[in-house]
């Protein structure tokens, strides 16, 4: 599932090729997303000119004088930027047309994506009102991490994980923020201290801005924007890597299911 790297790698390599241009038109092959695609995405889309891009959490906006279209990948779409003459692929659901001549292509085999659309304050809308703080700001650190912990005696991974407490985390990055933190992803959130939610913070946000300048991971059929695969897996010192040596002590990296998902970790130096 693409992940928030991933989302914010897309937001980025497709920018250039968006801003100041107008939209002419809008296809739409399928509506059978998450949400069925809103039947008036054509009308209030075609003939505005977009003036930015944005992301709220996994969320990618695309900022118009018209409105706002709100896009999620789900967990396994693409947003691509192709030429408008470029034939339409199996899973190719929707088609943005700009002046151009570029077309930028949403594609979703699995079809759990999603494309809202709304013409006031984006922040308003029910998929991003309520979100919790974003990972990579100021509002995310020691204090706040050490807050929304007390009482909690959930795993401190599924919390990392837990959109309510905070946004983007997914199973991949919390898995190696927690190594990068030096903290065992079964230990109950309430029992991580102040000094190790420093230190867990700090390393949620390396975590994330390593992955996002590596492009993201592709670990199945990630590419951003202009087809291009992330390399941030490269670089992945537990995620996947069970029965490996750990880069940090050399102990042997292990696997299990938490919360449905696959977790990693190294018994060594995580406690």
């Amino acid at each position: 599932m693409p992940e928030l790297p991933e989302v914010e790698t897309t937001r980025r390599s497709l920018e250039p090729a968006l801003l100041a241009r107008r939209i002419d038109r809008v296809i739409v092959r399928d509506r059978r997303l998450r949400w069925p695609v809103p039947h008036e995405l054509e009308a209030r889309m075609t003939g505005a000119v977009i003036h930015s891009t944005s992301r709220r959490a996994k969320y990618l906006l695309i900022d118009t004088d018209r409105g706002h279209a709100i896009v999620h990948l789900g967990m396994s779409g693409s947003l691509r930027v192709v030429a408008r003459d470029a034939a339409p692929r199996p899973h190719d659901h929707i088609d943005v047309l700009l002046d151009d001549g570029v077309v930028l292509r949403f594609h979703d085999p699995r079809r759990f994506g999603s494309w809202h659309w709304i013409e006031g304050d984006p922040s308003t809308h029910p998929l991003l009102a309520a979100l919790a703080p974003e990972p990579l700001t100021a509002a995310f650190d020691a204090a706040y991490l050490h807050r929304v912990t007390r009482g909690r005696s959930a795993a401190i991974k599924q919390v990392l994980m837990n959109g309510n407490l905070v946004t983007g985390v997914g199973n991949i990055y919390a898995s190696e923020a927690l190594h990068l933190a030096a903290i065992h992803p079964r230990t109950k959130a309430q029992r991580v201290s102040l000094e190790r939610c420093a230190r867990l913070a700090h390393a949620v946000k390396e975590t994330l801005a390593r992955a996002i300048e590596a492009g993201g991971s592709t670990l199945r059929d990630y590419v951003d924007g202009h087809g291009n695969p992330g390399a941030a897996q490269q670089a992945h010192a537990v995620y996947e890597r069970a029965g490996e040596a750990c880069p940090r002590c050399g102990g042997i990296v292990k696997g299990f299911r938490q919360g449905q998902r696959s977790t990693y970790y190294c018994p060594g130096c995580q406690r």
